[in-house]
């Protein structure tokens, strides 16, 4: 018998509608904003809201994960201790967090998971949350295979969190100061104002304008869809998808295209199995590059490369459809293998290397006929298409259904009936039904099949065992009669809903939440660059512990820390490293010393120039290729 490890698939949600869809299109969990206090300051969410949802997902065996990964203001530290114990009651199932401070309030015992804004990226800290207490810890979006690997193994029964998509941070998440620096708003307080999507031009230490009001630390978004296996055989358990702010059609359209590509994956590697019950049936074709991207990167996960920038646009790009071949009076016309629909929004790079964008009033074959204004395009320019009207058209409708299998026995006894339903999970009710028996003229199996398998409208399919054997409709029902009985067809539509309703209640009665009591440690915080043979105690903590309340502050005291310095966003920090970086301008020019053996032409230090004339130092740490990295300081 093979170990199976359950496979988890965590997609986001804004709002109560995106978590409802994300389980239906195949999450196994889901992470959506509390009321206050989520590191996406607006994307709250009410008690009443997060109870549905997690209602809807239980249902499934699916989780609901809360995110309070703020760090907080010692004001705030009842509210969320009372915020944290409504959540629990209503069933939430983990809280994503970032202040320890957390840690020593009067919780209840539901599980913490370790916020990336811990920057998680060293086996030494991942086992140190593990013995603190924490049950799943998300890692940093930078970390190579072959680190998440090393994690795994030096930490084995530690459930690790990976992002596989979405909108990549410059910075190592929970390292980053500049926002609160230059528009006095806290990433570290869900207040990010997207310093790193801003034009800048990069200066030399002479004046020289080496690059011109570019988008130089703007970063294209995570795809890892085509290398999940790798994923799952370096150790990651939970995969993420990225995007709590993103529209629900995004949700649908992301989480079923992950979903098909994990299954896939199960199907032919038993040792891996999804972590909630029930199969989607899809009416579209899940198509990653039709939702909101910037282009797509493996980011560094096999390594440094030179495709992981946006430098040209911040915003969409979308799907490559083709290149423009010529314009003529109020058209254009374009090669390419796909076609356009009306209503399309068409964007591409224009000369100066900004992107422009029109939409389409009329398709002809291969001829758009803009709506408006003429854009004038360069021939061979690439065309990308950033909004696909039809396929839109398609997500704004119901656009999957997610069913649990059951199979279904109706039996005779000695006073009457007994339907018998039993799911996928060994879920099962068996209800009994007097009745008096009559001898039907006609053969009654088929038709009392066709009764017993309406089961449209309820969350539940006939068809498939236990055992996962595909099998006819007709194959999961079974009619044991001691002789062909006549039941009327409106007595066993009522028999069945009255099973399914009862088997609805005994899978809630038996979803399983985790117990977590939280229970006080003193183990060594490893502070970063120390390792396992090391000891952290009687070590200062800098602003990078991002510790904004008291409660956080005796937390790293009671592991060994000797002085524990406030949070940037409650001191000022002379010459402080505001932003780091794993992306590295140096290396986007062709300039790294160590990878590529590169000289500049230009002195450093260089500068970011932002168009309001506000100057970045840069500084690059090229000590060793394993934290090789790109600090940002302000001048």
């Amino acid at each position: 018998m093979i170990k199976q490890r359950k496979i988890e698939l965590l997609a986001p949600a804004k709002n109560m509608e995106c978590g409802i869809e994300a389980i239906n299109h195949g999450a196994d969990a889901v992470y959506i904003g509390a009321p206050k206090f989520g590191a996406r300051a607006a994307a709250g969410n009410s008690l009443e809201d997060i109870a549905a949802l997690v209602a809807h997902a239980h249902l499934y065996n699916a989780r609901i994960y809360v995110t309070v990964n703020t760090i907080l203001k010692e004001e705030e530290l009842a509210e969320t201790e009372k915020m944290i114990w409504d959540l629990y009651r209503a069933g939430v199932d983990a809280l994503i967090v970032q202040d320890m401070g957390i840690t020593r309030l009067n919780l209840p015992p539901i599980p913490l998971h370790a916020s990336t804004q811990m920057d998680n990226r060293t086996p030494e800290k991942v086992r140190f949350l593990a013995e603190a207490g924490f049950r799943q810890v998300v890692l940093a979006r930078e970390l190579s295979l072959q680190e998440i690997s090393h994690i795994h193994k030096a930490c084995p029964e530690v459930p690790l969190e990976v992002f596989v998509h979405g909108a990549l941070c410059v910075s190592y998440s929970g390292q980053c100061y500049v926002s609160q620096a230059c528009f006095g708003r806290s990433a570290n307080r869900g207040e990010c104002a997207q310093f790193c999507r801003l034009p800048f031009s990069l200066v030399d230490a002479d004046g020289k304008v080496i690059v011109r009001d570019k988008h130089l630390l703007s970063l294209k978004d995570l795809n890892q869809s085509d290398i999940l296996e790798e994923l799952l055989d370096a150790g990651a358990t939970s995969l993420k998808i990225e995007g709590r702010l993103k529209d629900v059609s995004y949700v649908k359209n992301v989480t079923a295209a992950y979903r098909q590509k994990l299954d896939a994956i199960f199907t032919r590697r038993k040792e891996y199995a999804r972590a909630s019950s029930g199969t989607c049936n899809y009416t579209f074709r899940p198509q990653l590059d039709k939702s909101f991207s910037r282009g797509f990167t493996h980011y560094f996960l096999h390594g440094r490369s030179e495709e992981i920038f946006s430098f040209d646009t911040p915003k969409s790009l979308g799907e490559e459809m083709g290149t423009m071949k010529e314009q003529r009076g109020n058209y254009l016309t374009v090669a390419g293998l796909k076609s356009f629909n009306n209503g399309d929004g068409v964007c591409y790079i224009d000369e100066q290397g900004r992107l422009q964008g029109f939409r389409i009033n009329r398709v002809d074959g291969n001829k758009l006929y803009p709506a408006g204004e003429m854009p004038r395009i360069r021939p061979r320019t690439v065309l990308y298409r950033n909004y696909d009207q039809e396929f839109e058209k398609l997500l704004a409708r119901k656009s999957s259904e997610r069913k649990i299998s059951v199979s279904l026995l109706l039996a005779d006894t000695a006073f009457g009936f007994a339907l018998t339903v039993t799911d996928e999970d060994d879920n099962s009710v068996t209800l009994s039904f007097p009745y008096q028996k009559e001898p039907a003229r006609t053969p009654q199996a088929d038709n009392l099949r066709t009764q017993l398998s309406k089961l449209g409208n309820t969350p539940f399919e006939a068809g498939i065992l236990a055992d996962n054997r595909s099998l006819e409709t007709n194959s999961a029902i079974e009619i044991r009669f001691s002789d062909n009985w006549f039941l009327p067809a409106s007595v066993v539509a009522d028999w069945r809903r009255q099973a399914v309703d009862k088997l609805v209640t005994v899978r809630r009665i038996n979803y399983r939440q985790e117990v977590a009591v939280w229970k006080p440690t003193t183990h060594a915080f490893p502070l970063p660059g120390t390792s396992s043979k090391t000891t952290a105690s009687a070590t200062s903590l800098t602003y990078l512990g991002n510790v904004m309340n008291t409660r956080a502050a005796s937390f790293y005291t009671d592991h060994g820390i000797a002085t524990v310095a406030p949070a940037y966003e409650k001191q000022s920090v002379p010459g402080a490293v505001l932003m780091f970086c794993k992306h590295c301008l140096r290396y986007s020019m062709g300039w790294c010393p160590t990878y590529q053996k590169g000289r500049s032409p230009y002195r450093e230090p260089y500068c970011l120039q932002g168009t309001d004339g506000k100057r970045f130092r840069l500084e690059f740490d090229c000590k060793n290729c394993k934290n090789c990295q790109m600090k940002v300081y302000a001048e």
